[in-house]
């Protein structure tokens, strides 16, 4: 029976791979990733050698039939993003619903996802929160940060280092001066937690420009 297993891969460090994540992919058919450059690297590192197709944001609508097609004639498909739990904020979920329409065995293995650690190293609540992934880069961006305003869970947001100072300016305008937490470079040698409300945040951010990838944290409305 033909099957599809998301395998989360390491946002950052090797080492965070697990034992079951590396047997799913030594016993592979096919890899679906989202650059088959970066997923080479990962399994050089692991010593595995296994066909890939290249799934990506840039094609997984169009790709999707073909694939489906491709998956319903292999025993043992995986699919995997760059870095982190494919689906959460990465390619897959288009993938994975048409899986299970065709009625392809559809399983997901537990592994990284950058926020996470985030959320635990923020210092915010972690018993109630809710994920937003990007914002959108324009239209809709006002209105989504004025429906968070009253939002009284931790948020999680996810941002590019080029973008960073922008979106802290804007949660000053339409959210206000809240707490905030980025914590960037999860895992990496330079993993970093800033801490502090949105002004503060913004100015060592101008201070010292940010690099890698980035979670920012917003305290909720406590209000």
């Amino acid at each position: 029976m033909p099957t599809l297993t998301v395998v989360p891969t390491p946002v950052g460090n090797l080492q965070d791979i697990t034992l079951r994540a590396i047997e799913t992919l030594k016993n592979a058919t096919l890899i679906l990733a989202e650059d088959t450059r970066t997923t080479g690297f990962l399994l050089k590192h692991l010593g595995i050698s296994c066909p890939m197709l290249s799934y990506h944001k840039f094609n997984e609508h169009s790709r999707v039939t073909q694939l489906i097609d491709r998956i319903t004639n292999e025993p043992a498909t995986v699919l995997v993003s760059d870095a982190g739990t494919p689906g959460i904020s990465d390619p897959g979920t288009i993938l994975v619903k048409a899986c299970i329409e065709a009625g392809i065995t559809v399983s997901c293995l537990p592994g990284p996802t950058a926020f996470v650690p985030a959320l635990v190293m923020s210092g915010f609540a972690t018993d109630r929160f809710c994920f937003e992934g990007f914002l959108p880069h324009k239209k809709g961006r006002q209105t989504k940060l004025l429906q968070l305003q009253d939002e009284e869970r931790t948020i999680i947001l996810y941002e590019s280092p080029h973008r960073i100072v922008k979106t802290l300016e804007q949660i000053l305008e339409f959210i206000g001066n809240r707490n905030v937490a980025i914590v960037r470079e999860i895992s990496k040698i330079y993993e970093e937690a800033i801490r502090g409300d949105v002004m503060s945040v913004i100015q060592h951010c101008k201070q010292k420009p940010l690099k890698g990838e980035i979670v920012l944290i917003l305290e909720g409305n406590t209000k």
